[in-house]
C-alpha cells in the first residue's frame, strides 16, 4: 500500500522528536544517523529516507532547533528598557528547557566551526537576533530610557554579554542560578543607563 502525504509528515514528526531527543540526551556530539535511528525505533536505511547524509540530519537538527527555540512562551515584554531585558532574558538558561536548548546549541558551535555553510547559517542566526535587540535598542533609546549611542553596536555588546553568561551558567549552574544570572543581567542593564 503506498504512503499517503499525512503518513510522511507523520513520520517526518516522528524523525524531528528523535532528533531532538538525542540532541537534549547527547548534544551535537552524539547526533549520528544509527543514534537517531536507534531512538527512534527503525534502521539507518529508514532515516537515509530522510536525510541522505549526516551533514543534511546535522543542518536540519540546527533548524529544528532554531524553530523550537522561537517557539518557547516569552514573557510580555512591555516596551524600551522593559522589552530589552525580557528578550535577553529569553536567551538565558533560566528554565529547564532554556538550558537544555542553550546546551544544545552551545555543543552546536564545535560542529558549525568545522562547516563552513553550517558557520554561515550560525552567524546569519545571530545577527538576526542583533537585528532585533537593535530596534529594542532604537525604542529605549526614543523612550530615553537608554543612552545615545549606535543601536547595533549597543545590542551586539547586550547578545555578546548575555552569550558569555549562557556559557558561565551552562558550565558552573551552582554559580550561575537564574537569580544570579537575572541580577547580572540588571546590572548589565544599569550600566548602560549610567554611561
Amino acid at each position: 500500500m503506498p504512503r499517503t502525504k499525512g503518513d510522511h509528515e507523520a513520520r517526518r514528526r516522528d524523525v524531528s522528536e528523535a532528533v531532538w531527543r538525542v540532541l537534549s540526551a547527547h548534544g551535537f556530539g552524539g547526533l549520528t544517523m544509527r543514534a537517531v535511528a536507534t531512538e527512534l525505533g527503525a534502521t539507518t536505511g529508514l532515516l537515509t529516507h530522510y536525510f541522505a547524509t549526516k551533514r543534511d540530519l546535522v543542518a536540519y537538527a540546527l533548524d529544528l532547533l532554531a524553530q523550537r527555540t522561537a517557539a518557547r512562551p516569552r514573557q510580555s515584554g512591555g516596551q524600551g528598557r522593559a522589552a530589552l531585558r525580557t528578550a535577553l532574558l529569553g536567551i538565558l538558561p533560566l528554565t529547564a528547557e532554556a538550558t537544555t536548548s542553550n546546551r544544545i546549541w552551545v555543543s552546536s558551535w564545535d560542529t558549525a566551526l568545522a562547516d563552513p555553510a553550517l558557520s554561515a547559517d550560525h552567524a546569519a542566526r545571530y545577527a538576526q537576533g542583533r537585528d532585533r535587540l537593535a530596534k529594542l535598542v532604537t525604542a529605549g533609546q526614543e523612550r530615553g530610557e537608554l543612552p545615545a549611542g549606535d543601536p547595533e553596536r549597543i545590542a551586539a555588546g547586550a547578545q555578546s554579554f548575555v552569550l558569555g553568561l549562557t556559557v558561565q551558567a551552562l558550565l558552573d549552574p551552582a554559580a550561575f542560578p537564574p537569580v544570579r544570572q537575572t541580577e547580572l543581567l540588571d546590572d548589565y542593564l544599569d550600566s548602560l543607563s549610567s554611561s
